[in-house]
């Protein structure tokens, strides 16, 4: 390592990274190397104290996201030329990794797995038993049913690693700097930072927290709470072991899943390093509510391994050879973990300029690839691609340290669970987050999470099997979200919409703001349309709807995971073009019910003495208005497609509103219904979401948005120019409907899309999101495919559990939205339903 001598070498930067672990030095590097100026990293003892130092090491090619699979695929692209490239070696080794199967559902989710895999680039592949057995000839095979196998998988030596990083950081240009403490942090007005050290003061023009389990006391100086929590965890490394010596080749890192345990040649011994439940495994609360230890940095804890012995047990059974090895050393360091066990990555809505890359339970097969997201990111002005999933704006005020704790704990001990889809995960359930109607409802329905809140999934009737049942196939939930769709396609249904992402935009600029903001046109007064956000490139980063209340008077929805991912692109942009407007988030105070179906304007007509008839309340109008003398702003709008509003009023009058509905609908047969029957209703219509079919992966012209992007409007929208380049370019691939012939599994999204080429069957492209028709009994999916076989009537085959079933590209919708069919049964035309 280089010596460094605390100093602070220039009193300015450009960016200033807080943190010396393997993600923190990762970033300088690619700032660094990208070209950036002025890139200073401040570390408050050594590079890799932390958890860097004493992390296993691991790295894989898995990932069971979409996009993680692509930071993970950096990581080791940039590991393997890293030597070269600084000098520095970085003791990397890649003899491979298996997951092992050892029970039916576990072999379903490789193939669900596998699925997933046929549109990446990276290798994995199912393999059988004997296969597992010739490259692990150690296994005992009794219990094995299957391997999921990575071949460029391995280990590397994290403080190697770092150093390779730092060397290659200091070689481009980067300034790293320990022991040098940050005390305290302000904000100033102009959106730059004051970085406060013994040493002297930094002005930055932007600050990114990679502090590891410090981040929660950098995030406290500008009076943020990280939801971050530090977890104990456990490896252990045997002496030599004879018939490890006495392998010609290196064996493949095994992750025995039953077991809840990684296993890896260390030298000529083994190491072995174990997930516990969540009542085993512990936690360092104190830290949180005190703050970490001063002084610690490359001290461990006292290992235990009373706790970790079943999983000891479990891997004697599985390696046999490990009953003889003597245990020569135990590691129990802290990891920090965030609830769901995924990083925080980007810049956080409420604070200019403040960034940051922390939570990293994985850090040293994310460091790399997060190094170059980020570093894209702050130098590009917009994320390379679609990583929502680790925003840190998915939390907030609602995410307490109980909930953190109660989440850590149970992410923990998830590790090598079963990965369903539609997962729902239980512990620190419900948060304060919860809508008026959740006591009402909570016995009478299957609950999701949705950003903190909790929201009907599907509800219950007698005889129904009740409860969360996941399942790689159809399980309890097909025949009532069946019913409910019936529900709404025949009578009138009621659904608790409540976690949308709401907030209020008035002033002197509002309209100028919005014009700019979004590519469709701004609505007129009682007006509403749906929007989008473009990235600077022209991908979709954000839909929502927008409403002109009154004059200059706007509000806007978004969904419940997008809510403060939106606000902070928006703020930014008020801030940057000084625009005069206030910005409000009533998502809490709000509560939503959308009333649908065909007798939905019978049933609240009767509430109210408006008109809410079709002449005088048209579809994409909003008023406000009294239901049974409540106050509602409502829209004519319904993500069902059918006839329906959106009743947006105070939370606390969500009960006597729902109530009076309720009551009022008892003759047209009024009933619940939940978002799973939701999803399937829009996807009939052909109606995209974002997240899915749209997101910062997409643009809206091969997503089949033209009718929402205006591009002849007068305004500069953002992304308005690189949309017109695409536009001039050509699109390669589009977005298509297709219906499956399947069995007894249906399409999720993200699944494989094969086609019978004249030369092989080969993977063209992918489902976004999919599901049962419960109109056109049969499987539904939209999915992109290259131009040239995006014609409707294409045959095509999708990838479900390891089977490739047919699929062919219909005209879009299944089902007209009841708008549409009104508009022809008044020009005499027979409507499709």
């Amino acid at each position: 390592e280089e010596a460094s001598s605390p100093s602070l070498g220039k009193d300015r930067a450009d960016t200033v990274i807080i943190g010396g672990g393997c993600v923190g030095v990762s970033l300088a590097y690619h700032l660094a190397k990208a070209g950036l100026k002025d890139v200073v990293l401040l570390e408050k003892s050594e590079l890799t104290a932390g958890s860097t130092w004493h992390a296993a090491g691991l790295t894989t090619y898995f990932h069971p996201g979409i996009n993680l699979k692509k930071i993970h695929a950096y990581s080791i692209k940039l590991y393997e030329k890293l030597e070269e490239e600084t000098g520095q070696p970085v003791g990397f080794h890649q003899p491979g990794s298996i997951r092992i199967a050892s029970t039916p559902t576990r072999v379903d989710e490789f193939k669900y797995q596998m699925t997933r895999a046929g549109w990446h680039p990276t290798e994995q592949y199912l393999i059988t038993p004997e296969k597992v057995q010739e490259l692990f000839p150690l296994l005992n095979m009794d219990k094995v049913l299957a391997g999921l196998y990575n071949p460029g998988d391995g280990h590397i030596d994290p403080y190697s690693l770092t150093m390779a990083l730092a060397a290659g950081a200091r070689k481009y240009g980067a300034q790293l700097n320990y022991p040098v403490q940050v005390t305290n942090l302000n904000s100033r007005s102009d959106g730059t930072w004051e970085v406060e050290t013994p040493l002297g003061i930094v002005q930055a023009k932007r600050i990114v927290n990679t502090a590891g389990f410090w981040a929660r006391d950098i995030g406290k100086m500008i009076g943020l709470q990280h939801p971050l929590i530090p977890v104990h965890h456990q490896y252990v490394v045997t002496s030599t072991i004879p018939e490890v010596k006495a392998l010609k080749t290196e064996l493949p890192v095994i992750r025995d899943l039953e077991g809840s345990y990684y296993l890896r040649q260390e030298r000529d011994g083994l190491l072995f390093g174990p997930y516990e439940s969540e009542e085993k495994m512990k936690l360092q609360e104190s830290w949180v509510t005190n703050g970490v230890p001063p002084g610690f940095g490359k001290e461990l804890f006292e290992s235990d391994l009373d706790r970790i012995m079943e999983h000891i047990e479990a891997a004697m059974e599985m390696v046999p050879i490990l009953r003889k090895a003597d245990i020569v050393n135990t590691i129990a360091g802290p990891i920090t973990y965030s609830p769901d066990i995924l990083p925080m990555v980007g810049p956080h809505q409420g604070f200019r300029n403040y960034w940051v890359a922390i939570g990293f339970g994985y850090g040293i097969i994310h460091a790399g690839g997060m190094g170059k997201y980020l570093s894209d990111w702050i130098l590009e002005g917009e994320p390379p691609f679609d990583l929502i999933e680790v925003d840190p704006n998915r939390y907030g005020r609602w995410t307490t340290t109980e909930y953190t704790a109660a989440k850590a704990r149970e992410s923990y001990g998830f590790n090598n669970i079963v990965g369903y889809p539609k997962e729902e995960r239980f512990a620190g359930r419900p948060t304060e987050r919860t809508s008026g109607l959740y006591d009402l409802l909570k016995s009478k329905c299957s609950m999701g999470f949705h950003a903190g809140w909790e929201q009907p999934h599907w509800f219950y009737k007698p005889g129904d099997e009740t409860g969360y049942k996941p399942s790689f196939r159809r399980t309890n939930w097909f025949d009532p979200v069946g019913r409910e769709y019936k529900q709404v396609m025949e009578k009138v249904g009621v659904i608790d919409l409540s976690p949308f992402g709401k907030f209020k935009v008035k002033g002197t600029d509002s309209v100028k703001l919005l014009d700019h903001l979004f590519a469709n046109f701004v609505p007129k007064v009682g007006s509403t349309n749906i929007s989008h956000m473009l990235t600077p490139r022209g991908k979709v980063y954000a839909e929502l709807t927008v409403s002109q209340l009154y004059p200059g008077e706007f509000m806007l929805v978004t969904g419940s995971g997008s809510e403060l991912h939106d606000l902070r692109w928006i703020e930014e942009k008020i801030t940057r073009g000084g625009y005069k407007v206030e910005i409000e988030n009533i998502t809490d105070e709000m509560g939503v019910l959308s009333v649908a179906g065909p007798y939905a304007r019978q049933v609240l007509q009767k509430l109210t003495n408006e008109d809410l008839s079709e002449a005088s309340f048209k579809f994409l109008q909003c008023r406000h208005l009294k239901l049974s003398n409540i106050a509602v702003t409502a829209i004519r709008i319904s993500y069902t497609g059918e006839l329906g509003w959106e009743l947006y009023h105070r939370k606390e009058d969500s009960v006597p509103l729902y109530t009076a509905i309720m009551e009022a609908g008892q003759k047209e047969g009024i009933d619940n219904f939940g978002t799973y029957a939701l999803n399937t209703l829009r996807l009939e219509k052909g109606f995209r979401a974002w997240g899915a079919e749209m997101n910062c992966d997409t643009n809206p012209l091969e997503a089949g948005l033209e009718y929402f992007v205006k591009l002849n409007k007068a305004a500069d929208f953002t992304g308005k120019q690189a949309l017109k380049q695409i536009k001039e370019k050509g699109l390669k691939r589009r977005l298509v409907y297709l219906t499956l012939e399947t069995d007894n599994v249906d399409p999720e999204g993200n699944e494989s899309v094969w086609h019978n080429g004249k030369a092989r069957t080969i993977v063209i492209g992918n489902t976004t999101s999919g599901c049962f028709s419960y109109g056109a009994q049969q499987s539904l999916a939209f999915a992109y495919v290259p131009m040239e076989l995006s014609k409707v009537g294409q045959k095509l085959e999708v990838e479900l559990l390891g089977k490739n079933y047919p699929a062919t590209i219909i005209q879009e919708p299944l089902v007209l939205t009841e708008p549409t069919r009104m508009r022809l049964q008044r020009k005499g035309d027979i409507p499709k339903i």
